[in-house]
């Protein structure tokens, strides 16, 4: 049954307004009459009330303002068409419904029913994920925000460092690694570092493969003059005990993230397009995972590049009124996914030449980094749509050779560069 034939078969429209503990649903008919209200708790036995109400109205489409959470798994499950709307669509119909802006939770069920009955022929209905991409996407997010909570950390720790301990932080660079986080649980003050010696900072290094020679020296001059620049011994004794606090965090963090990482890792070989987003150049193993949860496994979502480049925010919005012409950033689009390509992009210009060299004219010209990132993403947005559609992984000599059908200006300045 196609969504035409699907659509013309709903006989009632709910609009859904969720909440964390209870929700409210206003049900109108084809004509725009209220037939019937309900709230009802986020619980098993309130849900066994939406389910009594939908066995009332078989041929049900509910309105909603979110995509994805535990009220839209029970509404899937349910059996009706789910269609989500976004927020600032959802506020523009309420005020048709009430320009004074009153607010109310059956208001806003309302006008999300109303506005279905009368535009949802254009909308697109939410299809229940593949098990395992949902697994994947959740996971890959969670993951992200793991890391958030790890750069937390990390900064809470450089914090208390340059208070009491700066030598630490001269001394190495990346604070995200265990070994930068073993080196103050080993040397907790710089007291300790100056009576541990010399020796037992060469010990240290090699240990955790540290040991560089071009670094070697400024090390040994930070290590000496540890004591000549650092906090009283009150700020000392209390900063350092937070110090090693965080970095057990940070320790317990890692031990977590290593285990989503396999986890994920495990379930992207599953998928089987993993090799075709693990041949994405610069995506690696911690990004191609993401946009393959991201994007999923439906090659109906999107009927074209420009509807993904849509999504994902890249595309920019354009606004003209009169001889006014302005385009803006893109804000209202799949952020998690956004993110993504950000960093894809970016890690694309070390493996790809096209990539970097586009880049950097687009640099020449002007742009911001992430204005420059954001066009970077959006050709290789248009690049992953027909892999994706077509079941091919990437090839660089097929790319040339449609850079060359073409006549891209990015290969011809890529080719009077290496002349």
């Amino acid at each position: 049954m196609n969504d035409q034939i699907a659509w013309n078969a709903i006989t009632h429209y709910a609009g859904f307004d969720w909440a964390k503990d209870h929700h409210d649903v206003v049900v109108v008919d084809a004509r725009g009459k209220i037939v019937q209200d309900l709230t009802f708790e986020h619980s098993a036995a309130g849900w066994a009330q939406w389910q009594a109400m939908v066995a009332a109205y078989p041929r049900l489409a509910v309105a909603i303002e979110t995509n994805q959470g535990a009220a839209i798994e029970q509404l899937l499950a349910s059996g009706v068409a789910v269609y989500p709307v976004n927020p600032k669509s959802a506020e523009r119909y309420r005020d048709r419904k009430a320009p004074s802006g009153t607010k109310t939770d059956y208001l806003d069920a309302w006008s999300l029913g109303d506005a279905l009955r009368v535009d949802g022929h254009g909308w697109r209905a939410l299809k229940p994920l593949d098990p395992l991409i949902q697994e994947l996407r959740l996971l890959c997010r969670d993951e992200v925000e793991l890391i958030s909570k790890r750069t937390e950390l990390v900064n809470q720790l450089q914090a208390a460092l340059q208070e009491y301990y700066p030598a630490a932080l001269a001394a190495f660079d990346d604070w995200t690694a265990p070994s930068a986080w073993s080196f103050v649980q080993q040397f907790s003050t710089p007291e300790l570092l100056q009576k541990a010696g010399r020796r037992q900072w060469e010990k240290f290094l090699h240990a955790h493969r540290l040991y560089r020679p071009e670094l070697n020296e400024k090390r040994r001059q930070i290590f000496e003059r540890a004591q000549a620049f650092c906090g009283r011994p009150a700020v000392t004794r209390s900063k350092s005990r937070l110090a090693l606090a965080l970095i057990k965090l940070l320790q317990t963090l890692e031990s977590q993230l290593q285990a989503y990482r396999q986890e994920i890792q495990r379930l992207f070989n599953e998928h089987p397009d993993h090799d075709l987003f693990g041949s994405l150049p610069g995506a690696g193993g911690k990004l191609a995972p993401r946009l393959l949860s991201e994007l999923g496994s439906d090659r109906s979502l999107f009927a074209n590049a420009q509807a993904l480049q849509c999504y994902v925010g890249t595309a920019p919005v354009s606004f003209q009124s009169g001889q006014t012409h302005q385009v803006y950033v893109r804000f209202m689009c799949n952020k998690s996914f956004r993110h993504a390509v950000h960093l894809w992009a970016d890690l694309s210009r070390r493996s790809c030449a096209w990539a970097q060299v586009y880049y950097q004219q687009l640099r020449d010209r002007g742009q911001s980094h992430a204005a420059a990132l954001r066009c970077l993403g959006q050709r290789w947005l248009k690049i992953l749509w027909k892999m994706w559609q077509t079941n091919t992984c990437y090839d660089a000599e097929l790319h040339t050779a449609n850079q060359l059908k073409h006549g891209s200006w990015v290969l011809a300045i890529k080719s009077a560069a290496t002349k």
